[in-house]
């Protein structure tokens, strides 16, 4: 059984770095032509170039701040001009900010909104016109926490959670459309937010960012941190045409971290 994605055309949001670009990466390789999307020119061109010299699948780019409409509008309406189609949606953004209830603003919590969820709608209602001609697949990312809430992040276990209603909701909307939906969630896998979480837990316990890494490591059945090649595999999985029937579903890439059944 092979994977391919030839002829497809896909837009990942947020993949200048992490998993956004590991998952940009893989479409790539499996033969997509994928539009990249990021705040920061430099890094997108850096990737594009990267990406390109896979000679497999084309690559462009547009520069996205995706809590802002007219700026998703753009992002579409050059995908559609580069390639003339959408294929597959891959929502996914960064993190908000750790912190407490208490440490909040009315304001901050608004920007984490419009960033982790509202975005995800916007990008939805655009591509939808696109998807429904020939069906289609999207992938909201969001994180382990909609099973598990993560102390000290409760901006993301918020708005993380309300991705999976939307998934599970948008499924059935869609699904006479031939558009499936699934969510997908990583655990501690190895990029840059996770380590810059574990640096906060580690300055809050009083011990080194080496200590806390090891112990984080020590909760995942399997011993170690994910690595963004391995979450991108399953998305690339979740939008082929091998998957036909799995829609509304919420996987876990974790190692074995979330303990509930």
């Amino acid at each position: 059984m092979e994977i391919s994605l030839h002829g497809k055309t896909a837009i990942v949001v947020a993949s200048s770095q992490g998993l956004g670009k590991a998952i940009a990466k893989q479409f790539v390789e499996l033969g997509a032509n994928v539009m990249i999307s990021g705040r920061k020119e430099a890094k997108l061109t850096k990737v594009k170039e990267e990406l390109e010299k896979l000679n497999k699948g084309k690559v462009e780019f547009c520069k996205t701040d995706i809590s802002r409409k007219e700026d998703i509008d753009d992002l579409i309406e050059k995908t559609i001009s580069s390639f003339g189609r959408i294929d597959i949606l891959v929502n996914n953004s960064g993190g908000p900010p750790a912190g407490t209830f208490e440490e909040f603003t009315d304001e901050i919590w608004q920007e984490a909104f419009e960033l982790n969820l509202l975005s995800y709608i916007r990008l939805i209602r655009g591509c939808l016109p696109y998807l429904k001609k020939r069906g289609g697949k999207i992938i909201n990312i969001a994180s382990s926490s909609v099973k598990e809430p993560i102390p000290g992040l409760i901006l993301s276990n918020t708005f993380r959670t309300g991705v999976v209603g939307l998934s599970k909701t948008l499924s059935k909307e869609l699904a006479p459309y031939h558009i499936l939906v699934n969510t997908l969630c990583p655990g501690k896998i190895e990029t840059e937010r996770i380590k810059q979480l574990n640096e906060i837990n580690a300055s809050r316990l009083g011990i080194t960012y080496e200590e806390y890494s090891i112990l984080s490591q020590e909760e995942i059945p399997l011993g170690r941190f994910g690595r963004p090649e391995e979450f991108a595999k399953v998305a690339a999985f979740l939008v082929s045409d091998i998957n036909s029937y799995m829609t509304g579903q919420t996987f876990f890439v974790d190692g074995g971290l979330i303990k509930s059944i």
